[in-house]
């Protein structure tokens, strides 16, 4: 069976690394845990971190870090719906939000849990996904801080997850300036500006952050170490906390080509057929996941020699060419994942979950 493998020694490493550079900067952080989509296995390695804060979109995922390490604020990174609100009042210390609807809702429930549930607002800064509109920044928060069992403890925004807009200093600035004018005008003082996921790292080593930014929620850099601006390991952080690991359930000399009547295969696709390969071969080897677990474009082979061919539901074709490592059924291939290959494989109940 095929198993993805979190490596708990670079694991801390990348986690050291990250929190030696936020504490210079006097930045707090959180740990965004949703690509663990809730393995108790591997939240465990994360509460053994000692971290204080964890961030995610799940209410169940949050639920299972309250039940394992109570102490550690959990942070609703969403838009919650209505219908989890009692939930999230219950799981989630913070939730951040862009509805007065929704709010009024969290402070009636609140109320009804005896709890005062903590808030960050999420301000529109131009990748358009979910964000309070600046022009009606201060009427927003005028109704908020009516609210009872409400404390308002941030004002963030989320950049590159939709439309790829990245974080600049300038943006930084304009966060930064919201939440100066928020306390003054309601004397209020609001404790973070939430502007840092990953992405935003690569300006703390530019000198880039604008001292007013104070928070940062971090996922994908932990887990794959990388700068997101130049798409390469920083250094000094490993990229391969994560690693995925396939049994060969066949492996044969094919031809390169198909033959018969060629139509579309089951995932809709035809074959871009290479005239130079008709009446050549190669070893083809296949592997015990397909795309029912992954999309195969988040794959990277460690093996320079192996080439995905293709995939079907529960299984990949990978082609190893001349087969000069001598790989025999039952051998493992491994492979390096995207984040997002991660979140899959992390997601599939099929594939086996180990720490190391």
């Amino acid at each position: 069976m095929a198993y993805i493998e979190l490596n708990q020694k670079k694991l801390r490493h990348n986690f050291l690394y990250l929190d030696n550079l936020f504490k210079v900067h006097n930045i707090d952080w959180g740990i965004v845990t949703k690509l663990l989509c809730g393995n108790k296995t591997f939240l465990k390695v994360i509460i053994d971190l000692k971290i204080s804060e964890a961030h995610d979109s799940r209410i169940s995922n949050l639920k299972a870090i309250k039940a394992m390490a109570p102490e550690i604020q959990t942070v609703y990174i969403k838009p919650v719906p209505m219908r989890s609100i009692p939930s999230l009042v219950k799981y989630a210390d913070v939730s951040f939000n862009t509805s007065f609807t929704t709010m009024k809702a969290i402070s009636e429930e609140a109320v009804k849990q005896q709890r005062v549930h903590k808030v960050i607002i999420m301000i529109e800064m131009g990748d358009l996904r979910e964000g309070v509109m600046g022009e009606n920044l201060m009427n927003f928060y005028a109704n908020i801080f009516r609210l009872p069992n409400i404390e308002v403890i941030g004002i963030g925004a989320n950049l590159n997850c939709l439309n790829g807009v990245m974080p600049t200093h300038d943006k930084l600035i304009q966060l930064s300036l919201y939440k100066q004018l928020i306390e003054l005008k309601f004397n209020k003082k609001i404790k973070w500006v939430s502007g840092g996921s990953s992405v935003t790292i690569p300006l703390i080593f530019k000198k880039m952050i604008p001292k007013g930014v104070n928070h940062f929620r971090i996922g994908e850099t932990l887990f794959r170490g990388i700068d997101l601006f130049e798409e390469k390991i920083i250094k000094g952080m490993h990229g391969d906390v994560f690693k995925l690991h396939a049994e060969i359930i066949e492996l044969l000399n094919k031809p390169k080509v198909p033959y018969g009547e060629i139509g579309t295969n089951v995932a809709g696709d035809s074959p871009e057929i290479d005239d130079s390969d008709y009446g050549k071969s190669s070893f083809r080897a296949i592997i015990d996941l397909g795309l029912l677990d992954i999309d195969t474009g988040q794959l990277l082979p460690d093996d320079e020699d192996v080439e995905i061919s293709g995939a079907s539901s529960d299984m990949i074709v990978l082609d190893i060419h001349e087969n000069k490592r001598g790989y025999k059924v039952g051998d493992l291939i491994t492979f390096k994942l995207s984040y997002m290959g991660i979140l899959a494989i992390m997601n599939s109940n099929y594939i086996n979950k180990v720490v190391v």
